[in-house]
């Protein structure tokens, strides 16, 4: 099965907006995809520097040491319980634009709105991934596209998944590297098929939308364990117990067993 999955594509780019978002969202796919030897590519927008910290012995670490490095060091232990190789923050080679210095883009933040979503922070600072000239973050993300020979893209839907600026600005920039390279690009979807198929979802797609499915469902039962493992890595963040998330803010997540996706983009 994973071998049909993305069209067969090898090299599929997964575009995250922080570390543990990677996991939380498509950490089966990504340890499915690795082990079968499809060479998956994750770039990695920002160090997650706002995010917060979960209340314990860690906060001290995160304070000690800064965020962002106890961040990347949880970022590389879960992409070492998944079996994945291929990584790089956006701002530094291979996702940087030729003859640029590496640069780091910061976590925009966030508040959360009346609706119950998040919405952008009110002290973003000038370094962070949204405040930048978006043609710079965008020529560093068709870098990293081009020179990694990405055969399509992922990342989220045009809302981020729940709003999050950071993330909202993922989708934009992987859909618009992906309109530039001629490649297919999947957004992270929920399972609720018919009720994502009711907006325009087809609206981009060329020709008879019925001629492959818009929608893949990935059974990563067989990987599961290895996301779970790769979750725990992220003890700043976020605890497991049994088959939930417990995020900082004390919400509640179920780790998801099926990993679904939906096609916006063909090439």
């Amino acid at each position: 099965m994973v071998e049909q999955w993305f069209r067969g594509r090898s090299r599929v780019l997964f575009v995250h907006a922080h570390p543990d978002d990677e996991t939380i969202s498509t950490g089966g796919t990504l340890a499915a995809l690795a082990e079968a030897g499809r060479e998956p590519l994750l770039i990695t927008l920002t160090r997650g520097e706002r995010g917060e910290v979960m209340a314990g012995p860690l906060q001290g670490l995160a304070q000690a040491h800064g965020l962002a490095v106890v961040r990347q060091n949880e970022l590389k232990t879960a992409l070492g319980m998944l079996g994945l190789e291929r990584h790089a923050f956006l701002g530094v080679e291979p996702a940087r634009a030729e003859g640029l210095p590496p640069v780091i883009y910061e976590d925009s933040g966030m508040a959360w709105g009346e609706d119950g979503r998040a919405t952008t922070a009110a002290d973003v600072t000038a370094d962070a991934l949204t405040s930048v000239p978006a043609i710079e973050v965008l020529n560093d993300l068709l870098a990293g596209a081009y020179l990694s020979g990405a055969q399509g893209i992922v990342s989220y839907d045009d809302g981020g998944g729940y709003g999050h600026p950071d993330h909202v600005l993922a989708h934009q920039l992987s859909r618009a590297v992906a309109t530039a390279l001629g490649l297919p690009f999947w957004e992270i979807s929920s399972l609720d098929h018919e009720a994502a198929a009711a907006d325009d979802v087809v609206d981009e797609l060329a020709g008879d939308p019925n001629e492959e499915p818009l929608f893949e469902e990935h059974d990563v039962s067989a990987w599961f364990d290895r996301k779970v493992a790769a979750l725990r890595a992220y003890a700043t963040q976020l605890a497991v117990e049994g088959e939930e998330i417990v995020h900082v803010g004390g919400q509640r997540q179920a780790i998801d067993r099926v990993e679904s996706f939906r096609l916006r983009l063909r090439d």
